[in-house]
């Protein structure tokens, strides 16, 4: 029974206690005056009734009425209901109250002007019970009362309201009082009625309704609710969905769960009460256990900065302040909308659940949507009236919460059954079987308070059941079946409301209420109106005493509690199987996992060993975890399972797989069945020592999890208790053992049975029974500690660390740092990194498993009621424990230190080159996969890797041998390399191995020749060991000198020399490198070597500025000795010989071919010749990075080269290359300018110079020396030097090659696309002078808009093509292009007389280079494998630009072509000279003269260019030290890439394979060879290996010099060889250079796995050798297959699946030596055979007028087919070479070109073939042949008429070269034709060879094949 008020008061504003302004409340009256003991009296209730601040208003406004709920200090709800009405204040008061408050203030009175001033005044009722209706009905009345001026006292209403009593629940109370109203009884006896139905012996109807009735002739019905667990909701539920929606709602309901703070905000209190009830009402049965204050009083606002969780609701008066609250969910009831700050994540209901419940709400809510569309809606689809809709929403949430909470009570542990039961909730388990781990929202309601609060509630097995109750137990099967259809979902839903509804209203027939209102007058009347009387406290408090007084002798009540056994519900594992939630575990997959076990137990180890990797990935599965765990237990005998040592391994290795995927929560409990086996599997060490499986297992992170200790903890003495409890009844009741069924009965019924019964006990047993219990517990908890000693001490204990984990809670990942103990410090979920040993240093292993362990005793004895003597006990245990635990541990280590080791595989030996020698000896480790997915078997075949083997440190190389860990794949041998000298990263990683769970220490190493070798140490590798690995690899890597390279230091012993005595075999050798070096620092140190000073730089030279300024080279001053410009004559005899030596290097053998020079008895000039080699530079002293000899105009004297040099940066001044034998062209090189210099000169004359007189005269000479240049070109001298316009113009007219015209708009368009610059008018420049620039534009210009126009220039015959050439070249062209870098060449001035012209173009920076380079590696070989979109291969390509700059570099290149092809000579001036110039001008010598495409010529092209012209190999390739920080840039790699893309689109122009250039790739890296060593000519002189080369060879085998290498190998093998070398006559190629056309090298793609790189022969040779020594026994048998299967990453495919024609020529080798003939080289075999081809075509093909017009006709920018195809012709089987017609354009047939029909016969198109007319023909075969039927396919096309077997047949039978007909004429038949066929369809072809009878089916058709045939004919 409750009362229905507790207290009652007036509250009225103070007008004594204004504060500027704001008023405040004081309660005028209180009853009862005393506070009831069972409900203090709340305190500061004056705020709540004005909850926006007491004032005073100038008109009376309406009654208002709200309920407002304070929480006091025990949490229990006080409901405060406010009735507030406004009344009148006579002047005197406001002026009384005005004038004190003036004497305080001092201030004039702002006296109210209005008549009347209106204050409120409330009448508040607080109560336990939350009845607002009642409540408003109640204070209603006693405001009627007053204000109507009834007869009743109002003492009497008030008294009557504070002593009515009502029972809390249990029906409706209709209180029939024998009296209709207490007017006419006595006063004191007005409490009678109220006892009258607490007399026993009433009727049943008296009991159940009740009515009150206050005296004053009102009467009303409280329904109590049946049930009170359940909340009363009234209609709030609907309400709130109504306002805010239902998503809005939803967001807010997870919110509440998960507890965020939650702002209500609305104009009207009433609402903000009902919003906040209900939210409480849907999250039934959780019940809302914070700060819960549904409206908050203004002043109280910095409440809402409380850091709890919190629902409040606040008036939208104060919505401004609510705006800064950064954690606060607002939700406007007003408005609707529901507003969630960014920091704020809502997590929201796991997915099927949160839709499923959206729709069932919105089918409650909107009826109408679901048939919205329908042609035919049902007649009325109302939705319920809003108090049955309110219950129908709170069906839908209570069949969620059935949902989510299902089989909860199934994971309840109870601890303690008396003397009151103990329960814990295992959420891990839980959250498993449910499948729902991942599940962010359930996690955290799980977490939550209310969870908690929801347990300790309903955990208990014996109590009184409500709803909620029955719907976990009777109903999951109804639920689960029906949950994908809605509408039976909905009825069940109607039920649950029908239920809810009926206990809200019990009865509601009943409604009998009468309660009077004031009436309307004394509404409206507000004159006059007289003051709320003071009540006479003395009378009401007789009304509450009376009472009191009856209630104490009333007998009391006792109402029955129906308490009973709580059901548990269907058991939640097949729950969740059904569903199929679980992992696909195919039954397959535990049959493995068995039969290995069997096989392990049975010591079937080769079985077993098999199975292994297939088990290791079965558990990955939950099923086969679970089934392992199984299987073991069952080969457990007492407790214990003896193994030997294999066994012993391959069972640890399972339970650490199973423990690795097992999260820290152990929610499938695999972790739980495997701690008994860990203490249960042994092996015996030795005497009496045994060690047990938990030493190996001991690294997994949930064995650091204080809650899995708990869990387990608890599920034990769970068993424990339960089995006690069996006991005793097993002694009672054996003989109901029949009638239960069978079923176990579960620990929470037992416990709810030992509840009902506890009662009944005596006192004795009852103390037993607790003692009994206890000790359990204890036991259990010592049990405990030795458990977890066992798996926290690690078997070494006197390292002073923990278990390597990475935080708690994030499993997966590895760290790299290990927390040293995140047992000691941490905890769950307070994990906190900081926390180490509180005392590092001191501490060690045992304190901190000791400290863990307390912990654990601390918190669990705690919660299971263990007595502090038993605790005390247990803390004077553990440290023992766990010392007695340490000793053990010691001796196990010490013995397992004895094992022999386990098996593993043999360490495979590398084969090593000659002079390759071992650094540091085998290191066992694991090749672990990267993000390269071939090897691992992702994409199909074998998993080769991981592998187990060793890594190996040679001078030369670093290499992995080993074989798959994969034992399928067992037998392959896995083998990665690169040279040590390419390493370009190297980084510590650490992994986790799949087999063992050790994190081990690990390498990345990355290397330029795009490979990437992962390994990780194993754990027999000491760490140190690792490190002295890592020290000599630097070591290695970046030598002091290049002297400590491998190329040098091949061959000597193993330390790293660096003296080099041992060279003086060839002492004038010697002698010369010593003379010329000190010739060389002689002149230097004679001039005195300034730094230049900085003067700050005038403004027209500011930009070219700044890179002279990054250069900061030393200049050498003015002061030239004379005694080092001798000439000829002078120069000693020891220089004599080393000139002849100069002479001999390869460039002067090319500067003769190209006719730029000779060197004619000695050093005369030839007069004539327009270009001179000179040796000013013979000493290195003007450059020191260009060769000894150059190539200077003729007029150019030496002193004047000594004086330009200057103006170039690194003094490499302009130098004849190449020159063009056709044009007479020349191409030069230099560097870029300095400030001064040309540049000057292009200025205006007139701009501010502060250059002095001497640079002038500099710039004359360098103007001189490009005017030499011109006037060496005959084009030049032909116009007979003459400077007009005229003279140009006819010049550039009247030039020779009538060819030019044709190639002019070529160019023009070309320019205009390197340009990059639109049409500008004609005469007219565009800013950036004439040139434009190659757009930079941030990124890379790869993609160019002017394709069109490039293209359209490029292939139209017409001069209209390109831009108008007015345009082009103002009127003529220049004789001279200085290629440069745009940031030099601003602000120059155009001259329209200068002969020469600036093209600026942006250059890549080296930087650039080397930052696409890296993302390239990173994007062809990939550390590891991502699923991220970004991060795709081609996405990560792009954003490399590598193909951008290849473009770039191509670009340029094409261009130069062009310009020297129309014979203007073009210089190259960009950077210093050494990067991009090299290349550029090595590809455009390429592509322009056939020459360097073979392989002397490009040998010769790499030792001209980029060898003597001083590309800095060393440094650009950071192959010392001092360049190790520059970092690599790989310029040379960009060339031969850019080769290779040229190569792609010609592959019948290059004498060398596409091997050759990827050959060079690796070796120019590798440091094998001393080709690529060192920057400069000048640097391999000083060193003495320039010209060793050609001396003495200490040891053959030992190839110095790469060029050596290959031309040694070419001999024995066509690996370097291009089959399809058919090179044109002078044919300068033309590549297309758009990102499109380029295509990725392999290069960077491929890799071998069974050698490694296949770039050093010698290892090749030598593996095979080993692999034919092998097989020579006989075998017999039977037939042996000879196929074999090629895998992609791992077979070198050039081996196994050669070409045809390299196939053929080994086979040809092979039969010659079974012959026993001496083989012949392959290089003659290969030329006979081609001179014979070229035989035969020249006798087959007689030119004829139709294919030359034909290849006239042809004028398009033609590529070569690819492919060789071999073709069957009249005379024999013969390789035939696909040879191309060049577009010319004279129609006269080029002699010795075979016949355009020969062309076609050797591409197939790739287009299906052209068919012009085809069918059926009879053919006479040749002499003495009968006739047969063909199919005839006539080509016009290709210009034949081809004949097939059958018309599906691919294989040309024959072909009649249409060129050859010379007549189609009828025929007559002839012996054997066919029968029953008409004269008239034969038919005869004449050719020049023979004759060929035809035959069609009919007349007509053979009238057409004759008119086809000859249609062609006349065509052609």
């Amino acid at each position: 029974m409750a009362r229905l008020a507790d207290y009652f008061l007036v509250v009225t504003y103070d007008l004594d206690k204004r504060v500027e302004g704001e008023g405040q409340g004081r309660i005028l009256q209180r009853f009862p005056e005393k506070d009831w003991e069972d409900s203090p009296f709340p305190q500061g209730i004056e705020l709540f009734c004005q909850p926006s601040g007491w004032q005073l208003v100038p008109e009376r406004q309406p009654a208002s009425f709200f309920v407002a709920v304070l929480t006091d200090i025990n949490s229990d709800r006080n409901y405060c209901a406010c009735f507030t009405f406004w009344e009148g204040l006579d002047r005197l008061q406001l002026q009384k109250a005005e004038a004190s408050e003036v004497d305080e203030v001092d201030e004039e009175p702002a006296v109210v002007q209005s008549a009347q001033v209106f204050a409120p005044k409330s009448l508040v009722l607080v109560s336990r019970l939350d009845y607002t209706e009642v409540f408003r009905n109640c204070l209603g009345l006693i405001y009627t009362v007053h204000v109507d001026s009834l007869s009743v006292p109002l003492e009497t209403v008030v008294g009557n309201l504070l002593t009515c009593i009502i029972p809390i629940a249990g029906g409706s109370q209709i209180n029939e009082s024998p009296v209709c109203s207490l007017e006419k009884v006595p006063q004191v006896l007005a409490c009678d009625w109220l006892l009258a139905c607490l007399q026993p012996g009433q009727e049943e109807r008296e009991e159940s309704l009740r009515t009150i009735t206050l005296g004053a002739g009102d009467r009303q019905v409280i329904q109590t609710p049946i049930d009170d667990s359940l909340p009363v909701s009234g209609t709030s539920v609907a309400q709130l969905f109504r306002q805010l929606g239902i998503i809005n709602v939803l967001c807010l309901f997870c919110a509440a769960l998960t507890e965020h703070k939650i702002l209500f905000l609305s104009s009207s209190y009433q609402r903000l009460t009902d919003a906040c009830r209900g939210l409480l009402s849907i999250m039934f049965p959780l019940k809302y256990s914070f700060t819960y204050v549904p409206i908050l009083p203004g002043k109280l606002l910095e409440v809402l900065s409380t850091p709890t969780p919190f629902i409040i609701g606040v008036n939208s008066f104060f919505r401004s302040e609510t705006q800064e609250l950064l954690d606060v969910i607002i939700a406007d009831l007003d408005g609707g909308t529901v507003t969630i700050p960014e920091c704020v994540h809502i997590s929201l209901l796991p997915e099927p659940l949160l839709q499923q419940t959206q729709t069932l709400l919105s089918m409650i809510l909107d009826p109408e949507l679901e048939i919205a569309d329908q042609a035919f809606p049902p007649p009325s689809t109302q939705s319920s009236a809003l108090k049955i809709q309110d219950k129908e929403i709170r069906g839908v949430f209570l069949w969620l919460f059935a949902r989510l909470f299902q089989g909860y009570r199934w994971c309840l542990h109870i601890i303690r059954i008396h003397p009151e039961p103990v329960i814990r909730f295992h959420k891990a388990a839980f959250l498993g079987q449910r499948a729902l781990s991942e599940d962010d929202f359930l996690m955290k309601v799980l977490d939550g308070m209310a969870f908690a609060g929801f347990v300790s509630e309903r955990g208990p097995p014996y109590r009184a059941t409500d709803l909620f109750d029955d719907l976990i137990a009777n109903q999951v099967e109804r639920i689960r079946q029906e949950e994908t259809c809605p509408h039976k979902v909905m009825n069940h839903v109607k039920e649950l409301a029908e239920q809810l509804f009926k206990n809200e209203n019990p009865y509601p027939a009943v409604a009998m209420h009468k309660v009077q209102r004031p009436s309307e007058k004394s509404q409206t009347t507000t004159q006059n109106q007289t003051q709320f009387p003071a009540l006479d406290d003395v009378v009401v408090q007789l009304f509450i005493d009376h009472a009191a007084a009856k209630l104490k002798t009333a007998p009391p009540v006792v109402k029955v509690e129906l308490k009973g056994m709580v059901p548990s519900g269907p058991p939640l594992g097949d729950t969740v199987d059904r569903n199929g939630i679980v992992m696909a575990n195919s039954a397959r997959r535990l049959e493995v996992v068995r039969n290995c076990i069997t096989y392990i137990f049975e010591n079937k180890m080769l079985e077993a060993k098999k199975l292994m990797p297939a088990v290791l990935r079965a558990l990955k599965g939950r099923a086969a975890r679970i089934c392992l765990t199984q299987e073991l237990n069952q080969h457990v005998l007492q407790n214990r399972a003896v193994l030997d040592d294999q066994q012993f391994d391959y069972i640890v290795r399972m339970m650490n797989c199973t423990l690795q995927d097992c999260s820290h929560m152990d929610e499938h409990g695999i972790a739980a069945n495997l701690l008994p086996l860990v203490t249960a599997f042994c092996r015996k060490l030795g005497a009496g020592i045994t060690q047990f499986a938990y030493s190996c297992v001991q690294e997994h992170m949930v064995w650091t999890t204080m809650q899995f200790w708990e869990a387990m903890f608890y599920s034990d003495v769970q068993n424990h208790i339960r089995a006690l409890y069996l006991e005793t009844e097993d002694n009672s009741s054996e003989q109901q053992d029949g009638s239960a069924g069978g079923r176990e009965i579960s620990a929470l019924d037992l416990a709810s049975e030992q509840n009902r019964l506890w009662p009944t006990l005596s006192k004795e047993m009852q103390a037993e029974r607790v003692q009994k219990e206890e000790s359990t517990v204890f036991s259990q908890a010592i049990h405990y500690a030795n458990r977890m000693s066992y798996l926290l001490l690690p078997l070494d204990t006197s390292k002073n660390r923990l278990l390597r984990t990475a935080g708690l809670g994030d499993v997966e990942s590895v760290s790299n740092s290990y927390v040293t103990n995140s047992i000691a410090g941490s905890m769950a979920e307070s994990y906190d990194t900081e926390s180490g040993f509180e005392d590092a240093e001191s501490s060690d292993v045992a304190n901190s498993v000791v400290r863990f362990i307390n912990r654990f005793v601390d918190k669990v004895c705690n919660e299971s009621g263990v007595t502090n003597e038993h605790l005390k006990a247990l803390h004077t245990m553990i440290p023992d424990i766990v010392q007695m635990h340490i000793e053990t541990l010691d001796a196990v280590h010490r013995e397992s230190k004895r094992l022999p080791p386990i098996q593993k595989p043999k360490l495979l030996r590398p084969t090593l080159l000659p002079g390759e020698e071992l650094v540091m000896d085998a290191m066992r480790v694991h090749l672990i996969p990267d993000g390269r997915e071939e090897a691992t078997g992702l994409m199909g075949g074998p998993p080769l890797l991981p592998a187990e083997g060793a890594i190996f440190l040679t001078t030369y190389r670093l290499i992995f041998r080993g074989t798959p860990t994969d034992p399928l794949v067992g037998e392959q041998v896995v083998t990665r390399s690169f040279p040590i000298a390419s390493l370009t990263k190297e980084k510590r990683i650490s992994v986790t191995l799949p087999m063992d769970q050790f994190v081990q220490e690990g390498l990345q190493l990355r290397s330029c020749t795009f490979q990437l070798i992962k390994i990780a140490f194993d754990e027999e590798v000491a760490s140190d060991l690792a490190e002295v690995f890592r020290k000599h690899m630097h070591k290695l890597r970046y030598p002091q000198h290049v002297q400590g390279t491998f190329a040098f230091t091949m061959g000597q012993c193993g330390k790293l020399v660096v003296e080099h005595k041992t060279k003086d075999k060839n002492q004038s050798l010697k002698t010369l490198s010593k003379n010329l070096v000190k010739t060389a620092k002689r002149t230097i140190g004679r001039q005195y070597v300034t730094r230049k000073k900085y003067s700050p730089p005038t403004w027209e030279n500011r930009s070219s500025f700044q890179s002279e300024m990054d250069e900061d080279e030393i200049s050498v001053s003015e002061e030239v000795d004379q005694s080092s410009l001798t000439l000829s004559s002078t120069i000693r005899s020891s220089d004599r010989q080393t000139m002849s030596n100069v002479v001999e290097r390869a460039c002067c053998r090319d500067y003769q071919r190209l006719g730029l020079g000779t060197l004619s008895n000695s050093l005369t000039r030839s007069k004539n010749e327009p270009f001179r080699i000179s040796t000013v530079n013979r000493m290195y002293t003007v450059c020191r990075s260009y060769p000894g000899l150059l190539i200077v105009p003729q007029s150019i004297p030496d002193t004047t080269i000594q004086r330009i040099c200057r103006c170039y940066r690194q003094n490499r001044f302009p130098v004849v290359c190449w020159r063009n034998s056709r044009t007479k062209a020349v191409l030069l090189r230099s560097a870029g300018l300095h400030a001064k210099g040309v540049v000057g000169f292009f200025k205006s004359p007139n701009a501010p110079s502060s250059v002095p007189s001497q640079a002038d005269s500099t710039s004359l000479e360098q103007e001189k020396y490009l005017q030499a240049i011109i006037s060496s070109m005959p084009s030049y001298s032909e116009s007979s030097g003459r400077n007009t316009l005229s003279g140009f113009t006819s010049t550039h007219m009247s030039t020779s090659d009538s060819s030019d015209k044709l190639r002019q708009p070529k160019i023009g368009a070309l320019m205009k696309q390197v340009m990059g610059t639109k049409e500008d008018v004609p005469g007219t420049f565009s800013r950036g002078g004439k040139w434009g620039s190659i757009r930079g534009s941030g990124r890379l210009s790869a993609y160019n808009p002017d394709v069109g126009t490039r293209l359209a220039g490029k292939e139209s015959p017409q001069s209209n093509g390109g831009p108008s050439e007015a345009l082009f070249l103002r009127q003529q062209k220049a004789y001279l292009y200085i290629i440069g870098d745009k940031a030099q060449l601003k602000g120059g001035k155009q001259d329209s007389f200068q002969q020469w012209e600036v093209v600026p173009i942006e250059v890549c920076d080296v930087r650039q280079v080397k930052n696409s380079f890296k993302k390239l590696m990173k994007a062809c070989v990939p550390s590891s494998s991502t699923s991220d979109p970004n991060m795709t291969f081609l996405r990560c390509l792009e954003e490399s630009e590598w193909m951008a700059l290849l473009h770039r570099v191509l670009q340029v290149s094409v261009l130069v072509v062009e310009l020297l092809d129309t014979g203007s000579s073009v210089m190259v001036s960009l950077e210093d000279g050494w990067d991009v110039t090299t290349q550029v001008v090595s590809l455009v010598q390429l592509l322009s003269d056939p020459y360097y495409r073979t392989f002397d010529g490009f040998r010769l092209l790499v030792e001209k260019e980029w060898l003597s012209f001083g590309h800095r190999f060393s440094h650009r390739g950071a192959q010392t030290l001092s360049s190790q920080s520059s970092g690599f840039t790989p310029v040379f790699l960009q060339f031969l890439d850019c080769v290779h893309q040229i190569h792609l689109q010609f592959p019948m122009e290059f004498e060398f394979s596409q091997y050759y250039l990827k050959f060079l790739a690796y070796h120019y890296v590798s440091n094998r060879f001393r080709t690529f060593l060192l920057d400069s000519d000048y640097e391999r002189i000083e060193l003495g290996v320039l010209y060793e080369e050609k001396g003495e060879r200490k040891s053959p085998q030992v190839c110095k010099s790469v060029w050596d290498y290959i031309d040694r190998l070419n001999k024995k093998t066509p690996i370097f060889y291009n089959y399809m070398f058919s090179p044109e006559d002078e044919e300068v190629l033309r590549p297309y250079t758009f990102i499109s056309n380029l295509k990725v090298w392999d290069f960077y793609m491929e890799e071998t796995l069974s050698e490694g790189p296949s770039y050093d022969w010698e290892l090749r040779g030598r593996q095979e050798r080993v692999a034919e020594e092998t097989p020579e026994k006989p075998d017999s048998s039977g037939p042996k297959s000879h196929r074999h299967i090629v895998w992609p990453c791992y077979d070198s495919l050039s081996k196994v699946v050669p070409d045809a024609i390299t196939k053929l020529l080994q086979d040809l080798q092979s039969l010659e030596a079974e012959l026993g003939q001496t083989s012949e080289k392959w290089k003659d075999t290969w030329d006979k055979m081609k001179n014979s081809q070229k035989t035969e075509i020249k006798l087959e093909s007689k030119p004829s007028f139709s294919s030359s017009l034909l290849m006239s006709s042809n004028l398009s920018h033609q590529r070569r087919s690819q492919g060789v195809y071999l073709q069957e012709s009249c005379v024999g089987s013969s390789i035939n070479l696909a040879l191309d017609c060049e577009a010319s354009a004279t129609s006269t047939p080029v002699p010795g070109r075979p016949s355009t029909s020969t062309l076609y016969s050797q591409f197939q198109s790739t287009e299906s073939e052209n068919r012009s007319f085809e069918g059926i023909l009879f053919k006479k075969g040749a002499l003495l042949k009968p006739w047969k039927p063909r199919w005839f396919v006539l080509d016009k096309t290709k210009h034949q008429l081809r004949y097939y077997e059958t018309r599906q047949d691919k294989e040309c039978k024959g072909v009649i070269e249409l060129a050859d007909v010379e007549s189609v004429i009828p025929g007559t038949p002839t012996m054997g034709a066919p029968k029953n066929i008409e004269e008239k369809a034969f038919f005869d072809l004449k050719t020049t060879k023979r004759v060929y009878n035809f035959c069609a089916q009919d007349s007509l058709n053979a009238q057409l094949w004759m008119d086809s045939v000859q249609s062609c004919l006349s065509d052609a």
